[in-house]
């Protein structure tokens, strides 16, 4: 049986032994910048799982495997032990219901609060709908010393941005930390918002190693970043190719 929010936990926190760890939240989302970045973290460093959370609020399917064989949907928690202890959230799907969405934080923020946690960084991207040279970071915080910390690591603070909130796990940890009394904050990579971008989240990256001093390889982003630079060189020849045929057509029309 999967409960509307299924929390299975794999490791007990006495079996790990974190101390003071930091939640790194990276679910997917607008050019799945803050996955990108948290998946990353997963792959390179030496991680344990240690919790997996199951729920209806996932879409009604099943993901298959590159064997055949099958598995449900999934956000998983884990923990790495080292100079700066963390557990990162990483996972499938976000919720598709609003009040999914309330109650996965919930469970998250449970987690959290199980394993000692006294900071969280959640990450995402900021949408802007045209393509971007040169990706940065804006952030925000559930307190105004954490704002000014985020400045000091080059994060930009625009007000009145993102217009709209943070929506989704990235927002609402923010606010339901607070409530807790844990400090919280947003890192978000400026991106289109129209593909994958790998090249906002190693902007993300970066700041965030700042922010736990910790140092981990960004070659997997940066050889993304690159076949993504080649798919926009390729589109933006598309474009101007486009317009140059719209003025010729338009030309020949005085000849009608």
């Amino acid at each position: 049986m999967i409960e509307r929010v299924d929390i299975r936990i794999l490791k007990k926190p006495e079996e790990v032994q974190l101390k003071d760890p930091v939640l790194v939240e990276g679910l997917p989302g607008i050019g799945h910048v803050g996955k990108l970045v948290a998946d990353h973290l997963v792959k390179v460093l030496d991680v344990v799982k240690v919790a997996e959370i199951y729920s209806h609020h996932f879409p009604p399917q099943v993901m298959v495997n590159e064997d055949g064989t099958i598995r449900l949907p999934k956000n998983e928690v884990y923990a790495y032990k080292g100079e700066r202890d963390l557990l990162i959230l990483v996972g499938d799907f976000q919720s598709i219901s609003n009040e999914g969405h309330y109650e996965l934080v919930n469970a998250y923020m449970k987690i959290a609060k199980m394993f000692g946690v006294k900071r969280i960084l959640t990450l995402g991207g900021y949408g802007v709908g045209r393509l971007v040279e040169e990706p940065y970071v804006i952030g925000a915080a559930n307190k105004k010393e954490l704002v000014e910390e985020l400045k000091s690591y080059g994060v930009k603070i625009e007000e009145g941005e993102p217009a709209g909130g943070i929506i989704g796990a990235s927002g609402l940890l923010l606010g339901a930390a607070m409530l807790e009394g844990i400090e919280a904050a947003c890192l978000m990579g400026v991106t289109s918002g129209y593909m994958v971008d790998p090249k906002s989240a190693k902007a993300v990256l970066e700041v965030l190693m700042k922010m736990l001093n910790i140092k981990v390889s960004t070659e997997d982003l940066e050889e993304r970043a690159k076949e993504m630079e080649k798919l926009i060189a390729q589109i933006k020849e598309m474009q101007e190719a486009a317009v140059q045929q719209y003025r010729g057509d338009e030309d020949l029309r005085y000849f009608r």
